[in-house]
């Protein structure tokens, strides 16, 4: 339904649109790609995750108290680590305060800089913005920083005949892992690039898309989507960094010896 420019989606659309997994769910049957659960599993949990985070940014939207919000984030936050780390091939201990620290930091720095900075908005804890911001800052930097750790952590483990004999040449642990980190780094940073890269070429971004549906001046939706894509970059690019140099130092003791964690 449009109402003053403004597309309203009643609840018999979004059936309609939940129709098109029964199609996917042919498709699979057919083909025999064995994605039928899979496919179920996911389309239940996007409905029942959406429609409950709907009411509680509702609820915290109308009520702006500074505790409900910071609790929220970090839930956000605690779900992305373990995401992370769960995505990581060859955990080892102390995995998790990794990834907490590479995109905890990094996340709540870049989305604080954003609203408090870019936006102008002294009200740190305004949900309508942090909670979006956080939620797209995490959202990516979790994808790079998994890849940048799971990228190192093999590599670690397949080069270490290669990094024990430049440690026996006098060379530090950092510099028989550069290659390595600069390796992993580009490697979790390639998502990121990537979409930036073709960026209102191929693809409209959801940000961008959801406000122009919702009626927003294309030229303002155009502007935020710039600053989201560059805090994007700038999370991602210091979450991998991060987490690629807490990884590395994982693998030496204190006389720099290389060892496997356990």
């Amino acid at each position: 339904m449009l109402i003053l420019g403004v597309v309203f989606l009643s609840i018999w659309q979004v059936l309609l649109a939940c129709s098109l997994i029964i199609l996917l769910i042919i498709v699979s049957y057919f083909f025999k790609l064995n994605l039928i659960k899979v496919i179920v599993i996911a389309s239940f949990r996007t409905v029942l995750q959406l429609s409950l985070i709907g009411l509680v940014l509702a609820w915290i939207f109308a009520r702006e108290q500074w505790y409900e919000v910071l609790a929220i984030l970090t839930v956000m936050t605690l779900v992305a680590c373990f995401s992370a780390k769960d995505r990581v091939k060859k955990p080892y201990k102390g995995l998790l305060f990794d990834t907490l620290i590479a995109i905890g930091v990094s996340g709540w720095a870049v989305a604080l800089f954003g609203v408090v900075v870019v936006l102008q908005d002294s009200t740190w804890y305004r949900p309508q913005l942090i909670i979006p911001i956080l939620g797209l800052i995490l959202g990516n930097a979790l994808t790079g920083v998994s890849l940048s750790m799971s990228q190192l952590v093999e590599s670690l483990h397949k080069e270490r005949g290669q990094i024990e004999a430049m440690l026996s040449l006098s060379a530090t642990p950092f510099e028989a892992c550069r290659e390595l980190i600069i390796r992993a780094i580009h490697q979790g940073l390639m998502p990121t690039i990537n979409s930036m890269m073709v960026v209102g070429l191929v693809s409209l971004p959801g940000m961008m898309t959801g406000q122009i549906l919702a009626g927003a001046d294309p030229q303002q939706a155009v502007r935020y989507q710039i600053v989201t894509m560059f805090l994007i970059a700038t999370g991602s690019t210091m979450g991998c960094m991060m987490a690629c140099l807490l990884v590395y130092r994982r693998f030496f003791d204190k006389s720099w010896r290389f060892v496997i964690p356990k």
